[in-house]
């Protein structure tokens, strides 16, 4: 149980740090750069809503709202999906682009201050393999299925 709340409560210190980074720098919040990363990497194809939801491990009425913000700044544009015209998929805007490029510096350097300075080299890898263990699905399962 004191593994659970530490857990929860280093992740809600570590994302308020990035929040209050980001918005000191007069820049968009977190869940904003994350939308922009995923539709960044569908490239010129862009990506459907949801798979877009897939990814971010939103709910569809959140990431439609979402989505309409980042819109309406300029940062992503929608367009009529080819494969089956009803749908529609979402493309980066250079200035979508741009914003998230200008954000991750600011992103990365709370990462580091939150995380970073608090460990060593070796207990962040420790870190990275106890925590694989929690986030991979078949990890730390025993041979005999219990």
């Amino acid at each position: 149980m004191r593994a659970w709340v530490r857990l929860a409560k280093a992740q809600q210190i570590a994302l308020a740090a990035i929040e209050n980074a980001l918005n000191d720098a007069d820049l968009p919040p977190l869940v904003w750069y994350d939308v922009l990363l995923e539709v960044e990497r569908a490239k010129e194809k862009g990506i459907r809503p949801f798979e877009l939801e897939r990814a971010m491990l939103l709910a569809q009425y959140n990431l439609s709202r979402l989505l309409d913000r980042i819109e309406r700044a300029g940062y992503v544009e929608r367009a009529a999906c080819v494969e089956d015209g009803r749908g529609q998929v979402i493309r980066i805007t250079e200035l979508g682009k741009s914003v998230r490029r200008r954000m991750w510096p600011v992103y990365a350097g709370a990462i580091e201050r939150a995380v970073g300075e608090k460990l060593s080299a070796n207990e962040a890898l420790a870190l990275v393999g106890l925590l694989g263990r929690l986030t991979t699905p078949e990890a730390g399962k025993s041979a005999g299925g219990a």
